[in-house]
């Protein structure tokens, strides 16, 4: 992170839990967008083209919750383990200065 921001933040570094949050939801967002393509395509070349584009991001969004999961960054499958992650960050941004 840039010395100036860390300054105004408060924060020493962006951490891994911050970045990868942020991939994974843009990833989900790019499957949620080639899905909505795929239904309104107007070729079967086209069709072609988007459907292999939302296989490459489907896999991507797996790659990265995959990451995140094995650094306990993430917790998918336990939702009152995921709560109390989401809380705590909730907190940490609350703290942040402004």
């Amino acid at each position: 992170m840039n010395p100036i921001l860390e300054r105004i933040t408060g924060l020493s570094t962006l951490t891994d839990e911050v970045i990868t949050m942020d991939f994974l939801i843009t990833a989900k967002s790019g499957v949620r967008n080639y899905a909505m393509a795929v239904t309104e395509c107007a070729t079967p070349e086209v069709k072609s083209v988007l459907v292999k584009q939302l296989e490459e991001a489907i896999d991507l969004y797996e790659m990265i919750a995959d990451y995140m999961v094995r650094r306990g960054l993430y917790h998918p499958h336990n939702l009152n383990e995921q709560v109390q992650l989401d809380l705590q960050n909730i907190q940490t941004a609350l703290n942040i200065p402004s």
